[in-house]
């Protein structure tokens, strides 16, 4: 494989092929995690890691893997790292962690991961499920972070917790919005994300399930 099928396994997931804007996966991590950009990079170190090695130790035993077995042993896997950077960050970053809270866990049960180790990594060698796995871990931090700093300026009108608008409770002229810091702001964000991305890639849009026929139109 040359240099520049690596570059394109490495960047076709962040705008052309991104996990979550295209794809539509690993949603509900991304409404939970984004209240702050601080804990949405964080989410996205984790994810990017677990990708990475997830999809190079697959690939590197896809060989000697029974058929049979494969999906439990890309989950044993995926979940054995997820484990021990769940163990890293309660050492070292106890209070991100804690922020985080199950999330970190369920990063076993995101599509993406066990997306790509059953759909590239069982198929691809070992430096290219690598580049793929770091490809579309950084798509959907991509969307995390542009997440997280939206929900977070106007929600608290901060960024990585450093005040840059002085709410009306200081004698500022901001009012905070609220509905930022809620689950749903996020789902709308990430809904106008996806609708802007496929107005300018018209051909990421599905096409339609069905079409009228010339003699329907019009009629009830």
């Amino acid at each position: 494989m040359t240099g520049n099928n690596y570059w394109k396994i490495l960047t076709r997931p962040l705008v052309d092929e991104n996990p979550l804007t295209l794809q539509i996966l690993g949603i509900c991590s991304a409404l939970a995690v984004t209240t702050a950009l601080d804990t949405a990079l964080l989410m996205s170190v984790v994810v990017v890691c677990v990708l990475a090695l997830g999809n190079g130790s697959v690939s590197l035993i896809r060989r000697q893997l029974p058929h049979s077995v494969r999906i439990i042993v890309q989950i044993t896997i995926i979940a054995s790292l997820v484990i021990v950077v769940d163990q890293i960050l309660q050492a070292y970053a106890f209070e991100m962690s804690k922020r985080l809270s199950v999330f970190v866990g369920l990063v076993i049960t995101n599509c993406i991961v066990l997306g790509r180790a059953e759909g590239f990594a069982m198929h691809n060698g070992f430096c290219a499920s690598v580049l793929d796995g770091i490809g579309n871990g950084l798509g959907y931090s991509l969307v995390l972070v542009i997440v997280g700093a939206i929900r977070e300026f106007f929600g608290k009108g901060s960024l990585l917790n450093l005040q840059i608008l002085v709410p009306v409770s200081d004698g500022g002229a901001f009012e905070p919005l609220h509905l930022m810091l809620l689950p749903p702001s996020a789902f709308f964000i990430i809904g106008g994300l996806i609708w802007y991305i496929r107005r300018k890639r018209p051909q990421q849009a599905e096409k339609p399930e069905f079409t009228l026929r010339p003699h329907e139109q019009g009629t009830e």
